[in-house]
């Protein structure tokens, strides 16, 4: 296996970086902040629009895929010295299965699974802070911040082209579960609505149901009742942006606790009863492994705190 040769290395001066095996269909700019640790994101921007960067001595973009063999020429940017504190604090997190291709992890309420949009730091930079002998470490998919439960890294580039290709294609199966707003009537229901992002004047993120946007399909079955509000489970069809919580909300029930498409009535209610999240966990999945093909069935428990207001709602709806 080929792997990434510094060729020359004196910061803070130029370096040339070859591309090896695991580093192969990267994007440059993901590329160069694994070699640039604790360097901001802007930084490398910058560098790569001014033509600072090179490729094969050659101007990119940061959509550009890394080759192996590619050699890049990295400027000057400032390093972390050796003796500085890392800038991202090593985690660990409940692992639910581990092997050499990928690890499963149960992720928390309120973690970010990467940096950017206000975040500096997330899940894949912890886990590469705690795991620095690790190669390769990728996430195959994503979380929204405030949903808990299980996501996949991948730690072999074979291994995540796979994820997402069975992602892309529909192989697997994702299945959720969510406490939503009102009496849910259908015991399973098909939800095929078009989705389209789009900025707030604050230039924040939102998803609307739009005819010019992509095709979505959630699958949402019916688990228990609580009067005013219903356990449902929602199964992914597709994976875009915020599906499952515009989909409930456009069906006139949004997700407890989401402060997106949700009721701050609501919101304030259960954080008083000491729910301080969205009521939405990746809780199952089922896919083949993605180099063996083995069958794969992985669960993670509901968090206590959504344990703690069903069994509230079970006493007084």
């Amino acid at each position: 296996m080929r792997k990434t040769v510094i060729v020359q290395d004196s910061p803070p001066s130029v370096r040339l970086v070859q591309v090896g095996t695991e580093q192969a269909g990267q994007r440059i700019d993901n590329f160069l902040l694994r070699l640039c640790k604790g360097v901001p994101k802007s930084h490398i921007y910058k560098a790569i629009r001014s033509g600072e960067v090179r490729v094969n001595k050659g101007r990119t973009s940061a959509d550009y895929r890394v080759e192996e063999g590619d050699t890049v020429r990295i400027p000057p940017i400032r390093l972390p010295r050796a003796d500085e504190p890392r800038p991202v604090p090593p985690a660990s997190f409940p692992v639910i299965y581990e092997d050499d291709a990928m690890l499963v992890i149960n992720k928390p309420a309120g973690v970010a699974v990467h940096g950017g949009s206000g975040v500096s730091f997330g899940v894949i930079e912890q886990l590469r802070a705690a795991r620095p002998q690790a190669p390769f470490l990728e996430l195959a998919h994503r979380l929204d911040r405030e949903t808990s439960g299980l996501l996949i890294i991948a730690k072999k580039r074979k291994a995540l082209v796979a994820l997402h290709d069975m992602m892309r294609e529909g192989g697997g199966r994702k299945h959720y579960q969510a406490l939503v707003v009102g009496d849910w009537v259908n015991d399973r229901q098909h939800i095929r609505l078009p989705l389209l992002k789009w900025l707030t004047a604050a230039g924040e993120r939102r998803v609307r149901v739009d005819a010019q946007g992509k095709a979505a399909h959630t699958i949402i079955t019916m688990q228990k009742r609580y009067g005013r509000y219903s356990l449902v489970g929602a199964e992914l069809r597709t994976g875009r942006t915020h599906q499952i919580r515009v989909h409930l909300a456009s069906s006139g029930h949004p997700i407890v606790g989401d402060d997106k498409y949700g009721s701050d009535e609501v919101r304030a209610h259960f954080a008083r009863l000491g729910l301080e999240r969205m009521f939405l966990h990746a809780g199952r999945l089922e896919l083949p492994h993605p180099l063996s093909g083995e069958p794969l069935r992985l669960e993670a428990p509901l968090p206590p705190a959504c344990l703690k207001i069903l069994d509230y709602l079970e006493q007084h709806s």
